[in-house]
């Protein structure tokens, strides 16, 4: 029993169930079909902005999974499946890095979502991404309220940005005088320390 436990099958492990050029054709194949497929989701997927997208990306990665390894459990086979997609993905970030407007192609650009403080609903239409998913975006970038952006947009990426409004002249005032307090308090300060020593 236990001489079973310990038994290691060294071909089973080390020697793919493929050849090595499928081994290498199918990520390569599938790495430039998902960016495709990705591509026309929209940014939205890239944000996992809620469950069910997140849900959709698992599930996406668990079907493909077959697809990039074939036939094969190999440890060789899975090192193999796994340096063409670190390989490709490197070549093509490098060539794209050189590339500007084929980077932009690729990419996409920027989504404005709000624009001069006001949320542009045609663009959140469009991008499916509702008020309540914007707040909690805006939350986790420590914004209270949506009233408080400038600006807001939906990177390439799926993530995100907002701009905050300039503080109005009666905070930047409160401000101002919330700072020259603290400088009397601590001439204040001074000035008891003085008087005391003074005193001693």
């Amino acid at each position: 029993m236990s001489a079973y436990i310990f038994s290691i099958n060294c071909h089973d492990l080390l020697i793919p169930g493929l050849s090595i050029a499928e081994k290498i054709i199918r990520p390569v194949i599938i790495y430039f079909v998902l960016i495709i497929i990705l591509r026309i989701a929209g940014k939205r997927e890239m944000a996992q902005l809620n469950t069910f997208d997140m849900v959709v990306l698992i599930s996406l990665a668990n079907a493909v999974q077959n697809s990039i390894i074939g036939n094969d459990n190999s440890l060789s086979g899975g090192i193999i499946g796994a340096v063409t997609l670190l390989v490709i993905n490197h070549m093509v970030v490098k060539y794209l890095f050189h590339h500007e407007m084929l980077y932009h192609i690729f990419e996409g650009d920027p989504d404005v979502l709000i624009h001069n403080g006001k949320l542009r609903m045609g663009r959140l239409k469009k991008e499916l991404i509702t008020i309540e998913e914007m707040t909690d975006a805006a939350h986790k970038q420590g914004i209270a309220s949506l009233s408080e952006v400038e600006s807001a947009f939906l990177d390439p990426n799926g993530a995100l940005s907002f701009i905050p409004k300039e503080p109005s002249a009666e905070i930047l005032r409160h401000s101002e005088l919330i700072k020259k307090l603290d400088i009397l308090m601590e001439e204040v300060s001074s000035l008891k320390s003085e008087i005391n020593k003074i005193r001693k």
